[in-house]
């Protein structure tokens, strides 16, 4: 079944409205959106690197306990 050339360029020109109108509500939502100031990003980003660094520590501690009764129970 063949289609007819304006059939087709209607069709894009569907889909190029339909993706301009998407865009434009994206745009409306992200004018919407309280952004936080740059010191509060500072003291997010000094909470995540803190917990981070928590978990790090009690990753390695639960790592040594570990392998040190492994070790006992190898021998």
């Amino acid at each position: 079944m063949a289609t007819s050339g304006s059939a087709s360029k209607t069709n894009k020109v569907k889909v190029t409205a339909r993706l301009a109108g998407f865009f434009k509500g994206v745009w409306a939502e992200l004018k919407k959106v309280h952004w936080p100031t740059p010191k509060q990003v500072a003291i997010f980003t000094g909470v995540v690197l803190v917990a981070v660094a928590i978990a790090s520590v009690a990753i390695y501690i639960l790592d040594v306990i570990f392998s040190w009764l492994l070790s006992l129970i190898i021998r």
